[in-house]
């Protein structure tokens, strides 16, 4: 909900500012950018369904916001049927956690080849 009310910045990165939060200190440190750089910017865009955009931005942060709306919808239905068993999910669900985490450190390093 936070997400939908940012305006996504144009420099793809830098949106999580509108919260009154720092700048990214790997940016200011470093020079470079983090593997995170672009994720509130990425979510922004996904919940207004710029879902490219989203992509562009950063793989991860999309990745994220779509597992953050199966979490919803997991919750949902673990309210309507409490007996659910949600422990069979948990490998595909670690697995999933595993690799958003690798596809989002590869596309850092892509981006760091640019």
């Amino acid at each position: 909900m936070t997400a939908s009310q940012l305006h996504p910045s144009e420099q793809g990165l830098g949106t999580h500012q509108q919260l009154g939060l720092p700048p990214c200190s790997s940016r200011i440190m470093f020079g470079i950018r983090c593997p995170a750089c672009g994720m509130t910017t990425s979510w922004a865009h996904f919940t207004q369904g710029h879902w490219w955009q989203s992509v562009q931005v950063n793989v991860g942060g999309f990745l994220l916001a779509i597992v953050a709306c199966l979490v919803v919808v997991v919750s949902a239905v673990c309210f309507i049927n409490p007996n659910l068993d949600l422990m069979r999910y948990q490998k595909p669900a670690g697995i999933a956690a595993v690799g958003i985490t690798l596809i989002t450190l590869l596309d850092w390093l892509f981006r760091l080849k640019q």
